[in-house]
């Protein structure tokens, strides 16, 4: 499984809008061959940062959403809104108790 974070920073003026965009399409994120999650965090001190989480089967369901008429929908969309670039990354949930102690 492959975990995405995307953090977005907008435009305090322009966060109703980006909640739109989510509310209107996050059903079909959802529905997207692969995605098995899919939820949006806010910023505790910074209310116009929010990040998407979301889990999918592999690398090639996140790039084929990516790939799709969705996203080529929703993230211009949502991009243009943005104060500053976003940062995102894809990770690997880690079962510490199974690494060895000396990971160096």
């Amino acid at each position: 499984m492959l975990i995405r974070i995307v953090r977005m920073t907008f435009e305090l003026d322009s966060v109703p809008e980006f909640l739109q965009i989510f509310r209107n399409s996050e059903h079909l994120i959802r529905q997207m061959p692969g995605c098995r999650f899919l939820e949006l965090w806010q910023d505790a001190d910074q209310p116009a940062i929010f990040c998407t989480h979301s889990h999918w089967d592999s690398a090639d369901a996140l790039n084929a959403y990516r790939r799709s008429e969705l996203f080529g929908q929703v993230w211009p969309a949502t991009k243009a809104l943005f104060a500053a670039p976003p940062v995102a990354f894809s990770v690997h949930q880690v079962d510490a108790a199974s690494l060895p102690v000396d990971v160096a």
